[in-house]
């Protein structure tokens, strides 16, 4: 019943939260976010209200929010609250507290503050249970710091349900990722909900945070992202089900979240999630719209942009409609709509929501008369905002807008006005966009001529006839108002007004007048009816039209005006009409003719169509004329306009002909295409006699000259004088295409016009043309087209005008005359082209100050772009040269005073402004020269060569290098050499100096472009006039050292190359052609190249020094520019690597003679007088003289160059074959070794010389086959000279190293070789000679013997040898070892012969070298590996006194301290012995060197024994069970060892330290050995080793020592075998009583002897499974003995070995008779006068307790009367640990002891 009330109990206090359970209320007030568990439990409220009230208050000074909460959850009272006491309206008051505080808090969780604060909501309110999904909810966005995972390990078992997914990382107190809160998310609409609503609350008090609202909306976007991923359905139905389910779950946030005004970041949140959902879902336009007016319901200025964009995105998904009225009202609402879109635009893509928005505006216009938004639609038609299908159907809305605009919603005309401007301006834009409106324009089913009425414009665009099927550009002005007053009104005002007969609308009369007719013209138009009253007009004068020009001008004037078409095709009408009249028929109509031959131009079909007409009537009148009486009358002939009498008629016949024949064959052309009526005219005007294509119609249509002039005359006069621009430039589109007739050209008769033009100020012209609405550029291009080539008066006009200041004020006009003449020049004839080119030369270096540079400007373009003439640009540059000199000259009076040098002196640091407009002029004439392709104009170069003499005085004068003037001269005449190349009759003046010019450019500047440009001039010069530059060149080079060379760049490399190639041929054919040799003229060339090395960019070097040599002549040059490389900057690693690599380049002929060349130049070195070498490497200087330093950089570069393995396998190859080319490989390869040779010979006095010749001599013999090789070796080491010798083995010995094991040849060779050597090893008293000779025999019997072992064994045999293994030169011994090493590998058995001979020798070697005072430990290490090779391969060998031997000079070895890598060889080489070595030899060995190995020390045993063990472990048992008696002795000596070496009599210090590491190492060796033996073998062993432990009688100390030893083993044996050798103990039973009974603790070694004994019992009792102690005999012999133990108690700490010993024996014991008979024992010594007995006994009793338990407190009541006697002890360490005992009694009994104790 106690157990199950304590487990009720338990449950109770678990789920309660009351403060009366002492445990739970420790363990909720231990829960804190900062201190640790044991800091918290002990912290009272006061003392943690002062901490955390700190950080409430530092918060409160961080936001005065937070102020509020001091009165409340912050108050002093705050300390004394207990939520458990309060009711429940009280917590939910203090809940809401919380929720406030913790929301305003999130944005500081990274606060410390913060963090005390929440510590007191936690510690007194407990929030982690009581608020915890708030809590958590809190500190969620923040999921990633340390703080959140503190929060985990306090939050309760029992959190939330949302939060459920938070359990495992609550378990592992591990931060959750970002992943798993986004797929609780996607799955778990609960958890989406929960943190939605607490960023919404936060947002709505005002208490959000960037990190929150960040959070929040990440992980909703990606959450809608994720759920539409999941409900994804292949059916539609299902899919679209879904997503509106999604959206009623999501609708009600994003509502809420979109009309927070307050909060912009969490609108642009949810703009995120909206974006993601109408992108992925399958929304209708109905709820995209929604969502869509929720968007802009709520938006404000700082989520504005973001807004649009989204909505953007929201209009891609939506049907290309007009949006909705709420959204267009909010997007008109936005300042500066019009601006912003098209920025938007440029990033995103706007275009739907631009073209619905677009369409809504212009649906308000149409219908409600709202213009508000049409400058919107604008700037998105014009902002490259939508697409082009787009803005042509936006643009046809305008269209159908304007057309159904009606009275009631525009009755002021206001939104017709609008959109017509806009309409006009946007059909009239150039580019493509024009053309897109335009089209649109045809595109549309209005009637637009009906539609140009109503709004009062011209919607279609005109073709002026500036260009020929180009439509003439509009200039932007508003349209001619549309009058809204009534047309009797405006009658009746007109009607009082009166004009004379000889008013024409064509010349100045009242604006108003005009307007006014125009209006009720309009009218009229539109409403026919009113014709009949426009016409009774009295201003019209329409009765006396004929007699007076008012009626007709008119009508003149709107057909040509910017009016509509359908009111000029009605003027052109009533115009014909009027004509028709009988009243007209002898009346000269000509002065209509250019007027409606103009309206035939018209883009308009019905205007043509209605000129056509007229031009009929016009036909038949002038026909009836030309046949009838010469009586008639001329039309408005003096008051047509102003200058009506300057004009030149036709006569009526020659007009006849011009309509009849020209114009009426060709009307119905014209009304098709508007164009043709140009070419028409130009076509009648240009045609000969017989030009017309038709045959049929030339009698027709021709003209003669006369007719031709008089109406070329005719047109021209009209078009001078009449004042309508369009009339001139439709006029002038024909009349430029004509160049004359008759000796009269176009230029004569229409240059008045281009001056009239051209004498009007900017002002004037543009008002001109603005009346018209025609661009100015039209009418500045028709005027200067007026100019014909080589018309003098026009060009001269055309020259004159271009510096006058009223030109230079219209920049479009200047231009138009510079293009204009510009596009003349290839028609022009030399003088005219000459004069222009002067007078643009002139204007190009004009004063900018006065015209602002624009002339200037004009003019420099003119010159670069036409195609100069040669004589102009000889003439440009020639004109430079007097001015050169006038600017270098002093003035005269300055002349008389001053010097030269003076002169140039004062002038070279401040050029005069007339200096630096010469220079400007110079600039610029140079620029054109090269930009005129000089190598077309090869005449030039003399010309140009004295500019570039010239610029070196403007250096002086100026003080600059004028790099850019002389790079542009360098470069015009680099273009010009090849034309004298290809052209052998030009010539270049010799006289000039030419070289000494370049050679000055090239030096005196420090431009690299210049430097390059003058090279390459001279390498072409060298190449076509070699004698100009030859005796300059040598400087050339030596500055090239210094300059170019240096430069790194591609550019610089070509320039070299080049000058290389080009120069060097002709110097060296001209150093042929004289005196001096070219090895020695060339020197100074290579000298310059070899200066420069360093500084020449490293990826260069190569390729340039090899491309100097090949153009040289590598035969003659490779092997100077290799010593002058290696003279200057010495043999180091970098110079003869670079060196070879150079040599490599070369064929193998050319290496050869390079070598022989240099071995030459190396032995003029040392002649008395050196001829070469003192050219070549300046070895007869002063400062160089001593020829043994220069000798020594030569020679050290030879063997580098042999040692190219290009070389070596280009000889190989060679030697191989037999033919002319191998035969001359020989023969200089013969003479290069004779060459060497005696080269050697000649410096043997000079040691290191002599030694560098060897060495090349050595890689020259490399060079040959092995077999080839071998043949040169044998036939050197006949020589008498060691060293040479030694030098020619040491080649061999490397050259086996090089030979491949596989290859069949050079094994053969180099076994046939092996006698030679072995000869050289029994012969030769030169120890290093013989060591080489080893040391190849080595090499080869390694890398052949094995294929061949016969050859090999007769060299094992002398190597062996006294010769070679007995001499005493260290050196030898050990390479003769290694060499006998690698023969016992190859040679194995076949090695015994030599074996009774070097073995002895290898052990005698090994003790000789640990002998002396100075160890040879590479002799002691060659020794090991030759043993361990024969150890490896014939271990039977090393048996027997060999193997005794080996142990005992490697005892001594280990004593000698001869380094680790000496230890290694001899552990490595006893290790494999240990392994290979047959079981009984080695252990024999073993037994017999015990006593030399512990004679030597510590690390001998241990090594003897380390060996002994890895024997054991490579040997079978049967091997071990074999030599059983052998392997006893062993171990009995190595556990006698501690009696042997550390007993006070033969104490050994060494020992003495080492022993416990030795016996351990023993102990684990033996057990090696009775794993591999059965109880058979090995209990007899046991049992005479427990019998030897203990038969020393007299020697006491021995035998503690031995027995010590003993129980060591003992130990480890019974620890290691555990219950299998449990019956072992009867063995050491007796032996062990005995111990304890009659050692003392006190002494040392009885001490460790008593501890040792006791612990070995407590392994045995602690592994008995078989109740080996549990019978009475044992148990009884042990028992006693060991309880009476506890009387050491007061000498001895008993705690950590009897203890154990009595606990496990009693447990072992199992029996309640022994157990009861234990505790008697051991109650008997309670009660010992010693206290620390009684301790030890009490100590114990708790160690049974704790072992036994209930089954030692059976025996409880006997202990109870000791117990209360123990419990009033003297000794206090004994009351307490008895205090100590009854808890434990008490803990396994379950109930109180008190009681029992009374």
């Amino acid at each position: 019943m106690t157990t199950a009330l304590a487990a009720q109990l338990a449950q109770i206090a678990a789920n309660s939260k009351s403060t009366l359970d002492v445990k739970a209320q420790k363990a909720a007030h231990s829960k804190s976010l900062i201190f640790e568990p044991r800091v918290a439990t002990s912290q009272n409220f006061q003392t943690l209200y002062g901490i955390c009230r700190q950080g409430y208050e530092d918060l409160c000074q961080l936001d005065s929010r937070f102020i509020s909460f001091g009165t409340t959850i912050f108050s002093e009272q705050s300390q004394d609250e207990d939520r458990s006491q309060m009711t429940a309206a009280e917590n939910a008051e203090l809940d809401k507290k919380i929720d406030s505080f913790l929301h305003l808090a999130g944005a500081r969780l990274r606060l410390m503050p913060t963090i005390k604060a929440i510590e007191w909501l936690i510690r007194r309110f407990r929030i982690h249970e009581y608020n915890t999904a708030i809590l958590i909810s809190t500190f969620l966005p923040y999921h990633t710091i340390p703080a959140f995972v503190t929060l985990l390990s306090i939050l309760p078992s029992n959190i939330p349900q949302v939060y459920k997914f938070l359990d495992p990382y609550i378990h592992t107190l591990a931060q959750p990722p970002r992943s798993v809160l986004v797929h609780q998310a996607i799955h778990h609409s609960d958890f989406l909900a929960l943190l939605s609503t607490y960023t919404l609350d936060a947002c709505k008090a005002q208490q959000h945070y960037p990190a929150l609202i960040s959070f929040w909306g990440s992980i909703m976007t990606e959450a809608v992202n994720g759920m539409l991923d999941k409900m994804r359905s292949g059916r539609s139905s299902i899919q679209r089900r879904n997503d509106q389910a999604l959206l009623h779950q999501i609708g009600p946030i994003l509502s809420d979240a979109l009309v927070m005004n307050k909060v912009p970041g969490l609108q642009i949140a949810s703009y995120m999630v909206i974006s993601v959902f109408v992108a992925k879902g399958d929304l209708d336009d109905a709820a995209i719209s929604a969502l869509m007016e929720q968007l802009v319901a709520g938006w404000t200025a700082e989520s504005l942009r973001p807004g649009l964009v989204c909505l953007s995105i929201l209009a891609q998904y939506r049907s290309a409609k007009q949006i909705s009225r709420k959204v267009t009202k909010a997007l008109l609402k936005i300042p500066n709509l019009s601006k912003i879109l098209p920025e938007i635009g440029r990033e995103h893509n706007l275009a739907k929501l631009s073209n619905g928005l677009c369409l809504a505006l212009v649906d308000r216009a149409q219908k409600k008369g709202d213009i508000k938004g049409l400058p919107v639609v604008e700037s998105v038609l014009l902002g490259s905002v939508i697409n082009d299908q787009q803005a042509a159907v936006i643009f046809k809305s305008l269209l159908l807008a304007a057309h159904k605009v009606n009275d009631d919603v525009d009755p002021q005309g206001e939104v017709r006005r609008s959109l017509a401007s806009i309409i006009i301006r946007l059909s009239q834009l150039e580019g493509d966009a024009g053309k897109i409106f335009i089209k649109a324009i045809e595109e549309t089913d209005v009637d637009l001529d009906a539609l140009e009425l109503k709004l009062g414009m011209d919607l279609r665009p005109k073709l002026l006839t500036a260009q020929p099927q180009q439509d003439a550009p509009m200039i932007d002005h508003e349209p001619v108002p549309t009058p809204v007053e009534g047309v009797n009104s405006i009658i009746s005002r007109v009607a009082g007004v009166s004009t004379s007969p000889t008013d024409s609308c064509l010349r100045t009369i009242p604006s108003s007048l005009f307007a006014d007719l125009y209006s009720i013209f309009l009218l009229s138009v539109a409403e026919p009816q009113n014709f009949e009253s426009f016409n009774k007009l009295i201003p019209l004068q329409h009765d006396q039209a004929v007699e007076t020009p008012f009626y007709l001008t008119f009508m003149v004037r709107i057909w040509c005006g910017p009016y509509p078409a359908l009111a000029r095709a009605t003027a052109l009408d009533m115009a014909k009409r009027c004509l028709k009249d009988d009243g007209c028929k002898n009346v000269d109509f000509q002065a209509l003719v250019p007027y409606s031959l103009m309206a035939l131009n018209d883009p308009s079909k019905r205007v043509r169509r209605a000129a056509a007409d007229l031009i009929a009537v016009l036909g038949s009148l002038f026909q009836n004329l030309a046949k009838g009486p010469d009586s008639h009358t001329r039309w408005a002939g003096d008051f047509l306009h102003e200058n009506a009498e300057s004009l030149v008629w036709m006569n009526v016949e020659v007009c006849n002909k011009l309509l009849h024949n020209v114009v009426t064959p060709n009307l119905e052309e014209c009304v098709l295409n508007a164009d043709h009526v140009i070419e028409m005219l130009q076509n009648a005007l240009n045609s000969s006699s017989k030009s017309s294509v038709d045959e049929d119609n030339d009698k027709k249509s021709h003209l003669s000259h006369s007719t031709r002039r008089s109406v070329l005359t005719s047109l021209a006069s009209h078009a001078i004088h009449t004042p309508l621009v369009v009339l001139k430039i439709r006029l002038l589109a024909s009349l430029n295409q004509v160049k004359g007739v008759s000796g009269t050209t176009r230029t004569q008769l229409l240059l008045p016009l281009l001056k009239w033009w051209s004498s009007l100020s900017p002002d004037d012209a543009a008002r001109v043309c603005a009346q018209e609405n025609v661009a100015e550029s039209v009418l500045d291009q028709s005027s200067v087209e007026i100019v014909l080539p080589n018309d003098k008066d026009g060009l001269e006009f055309l020259l004159g005008i271009v510096g006058t200041q009223r030109v230079f004020t219209r920049p479009h006009f200047l231009h138009a005359i510079f293009s204009r003449i510009q596009g003349l020049w290839p028609s022009m004839k030399t003088d005219a082209r000459h004069a222009v080119a002067k007078r643009m030369l002139e204007l190009s270096q004009r004063d900018t100050s006065s015209d602002g540079g624009v002339v200037s400007e004009e003019a420099t373009n003119l010159l670069r772009n036409v195609e100069l003439t040669t004589d102009i640009l000889l003439f440009f540059l020639e004109s430079l040269q007097p001015a050169a000199k006038m600017a270098t000259e002093p003035p005269s009076g300055k002349r008389r005073r001053t010097s030269a040098s003076e002169t140039h002196r004062g002038l070279g640091t401040q050029p005069t402004p007339e200096l630096s407009t010469m220079l400007r002029q110079v600039t610029f004439v140079l620029q054109l020269v090269e930009g005129s392709d000089p190598e077309k104009h090869p005449e030039l170069l003399n010309a140009l060569f004295n500019a570039l003499s010239e610029l070196q005085h403007f250096r002086v004068l100026v003080g600059s290098e004028l790099g850019y003037l002389q790079n542009l001269i360098l470069r015009s005449l680099l273009a010009m050499v090849p034309a004298y190349k290809k052209d052998r009759s030009l010539k270049i003046d010799s006289t000039g100096g030419h070289g000494d010019l370049l050679v000055n450019c090239i030096q005196k500047s420090s431009s690299p472009s210049v430097q390059n440009t003058a090279l390459l001039l001279v390498a072409s010069l060298a190449n076509v006039a070699p004698d100009l530059v030859l005796n300059s060149v040598m400087p050339i080079f030596t500055h090239m050292g210094g300059s170019v060379l240096r430069l790194s760049d591609d550019y610089s490399a070509h320039v070299i190359n080049q000058t290389v190639k080009e120069v060097v041929p002709p110097l060296i054919q001209s150093l042929r052609r004289g005196k001096i040799s070219p090895l020695a003229g060339a020197s100074e060339l290579l000298l310059s190249f070899v200066t420069a090395y360093e500084h020449i960019p490293s990826h260069r070097r190569l390729g340039l020094f090899v491309s100097l040599v090949e153009t040289l002549g590598a035969e003659e040059f490779l092997f100077a520019l290799l010593a002058m490389l290696t003279n200057m900057y010495g043999a180091t690693d970098q110079v003869l690597l670079f060196a070879t690599e150079i040599f490599n380049y070369f064929k193998v002929e050319i290496q050869l003679q390079s070598l022989i060349k240099l071995l030459g130049l190396i032995g003029d070195i040392f002649q008395p007088r050196p001829s070469l070498s003192s050219s070549l490497l300046g070895a007869n200087e002063q400062n160089d003289r001593d020829p043994q330093k220069v000798g020594f950089r030569q020679l050290t570069l030879v063997p580098h160059l042999l040692s190219s393995r290009k070389l070596t396998t280009q000889i190989s190859k060679l030697t191989e074959r037999d033919d002319m080319e191998a035969s001359k490989v020989r023969e200089l390869y013969s003479g290069l070794l004779e060459d060497l040779l005696v080269l050697a010979g000649s410096l043997k006095q000079h040691k290191s010389l002599y030694n560098l010749c060897g060495e090349a001599l050595s890689k020259l013999l490399n060079l040959l086959s092995i077999g080839e090789f071998i043949k040169s070796v044998e036939t050197l080491l006949d020589r008498p000279d060691i060293v040479l010798r030694r030098k020619v083995l040491r080649a061999v010995e490397v050259r086996i190293d090089e030979e491949s094991q596989g290859d069949v040849n050079s094994r053969a060779v180099l076994l046939a070789f092996l006698p030679h050597l072995t000869a050289i090893i029994r012969v030769s008293d030169d120890m290093a000679y013989k060591h080489l000779a080893v040391g190849c025999v080595d090499k080869i019997s390694e890398k052949y013997g094995k294929k061949d072992p016969e050859a090999v064994t007769a060299a094992a045999a002398t190597i062996a040898s006294d010769q070679c293994l007995g001499q005493d030169d260290e050196r030898l011994r050990v390479m003769a070892l290694l060499c006998l090493a690698s023969l016992v590998d190859v040679l194995q058995d076949g090695i015994m012969p030599v074996l009774p001979y070097a073995i002895p020798k290898a052990i005698s070697y090994i003790a000789d070298s640990v002998k002396g005072e100075t160890p040879g430990i590479e002799l002691h290490n060659a020794s090991y590996a030759f043993t361990a090779a024969l150890a490896q391969h014939v271990p039977y060998m090393l048996s027997g006194t060999y193997l005794g031997q080996l142990l005992a000079v490697s005892s001594a070895s280990s004593n000698a301290n001869l380094g680790a890598e000496a230890n290694d060889a001899r552990l490595q080489c006893l290790r494999l012995l240990a392994k290979q070595v047959d079981a009984k030899p080695l252990f024999s060995a073993l037994e017999q060197n015990w006593g030399t190995a512990t004679g030597s020390g510590s690390i001998a045993t241990r090594e003897h024994i380390d060996i002994l063990g890895i024997a054991l472990d490579k040997h079978s048992k049967a091997d071990i069970s074999k030599n059983i008696t052998t392997l006893s002795s062993i171990f009995l000596n190595a556990f006698d060892l501690r009696r042997l070496k550390c007993s006070k009599s033969s104490a050994n210090e060494d020992f003495t330290r080492q022993i416990h590491r030795i016996e351990e190492i023993i102990n684990v060796v033996a057990l090696k050995m009775i794993y591999k033996l059965n109880d058979a073998a090995f209990r007899p062993i046991f049992s005479m080793l427990v019998e030897w432990s203990v038969s020393l009688p007299k020697d006491t100390e021995g035998k503690h020592l031995r027995l010590l030893s003993i129980y060591g083993f003992m130990l480890s044996f019974f620890g290691g075998l555990k219950s299998i050798v449990t019956s072992y103990s009867s063995y050491i039973l007796d032996s062990a009583v005995d111990v304890l009974q009659h050692t003392d603790p006190k002494k040392s070694i009885e001490s460790d002897l008593w501890k040792r004994v006791l612990n070995t019992l407590a392994k045995c009792f602690e592994h008995d499974q078989d109740d080996f102690w549990q019978a009475p005999a044992h148990f009884n012999a042990i028992a006693p003995t060991l309880t009476a133990q506890f009387s050491h108690g007061s000498s001895i700490n008993l705690t950590n070995e009897l203890i154990p010993a009595v606990v496990e024996l009693a447990a072992a014991a199992d029996s309640q008779e022994h157990q009861k008979e234990l505790n008697s024992a051991l109650l008997k010594h309670l009660r010992s006068q010693q206290a620390s007995v009684r301790l030890a006994v009490v100590k114990c009793e708790q160690a049974l307790i704790s072992r036994l338990g209930e089954e030692w407190l059976a025996m409880l009541p006997e202990m109870l009367p000791y117990i209360s006697e123990l419990q009033e002890d003297d000794d206090e360490l004994v009351e307490r640990e008895t205090r100590i005992w009854i808890v434990g009694i008490e803990e396994v009994l379950g109930e109180d002891l008190d009681a029992m104790l009374q």
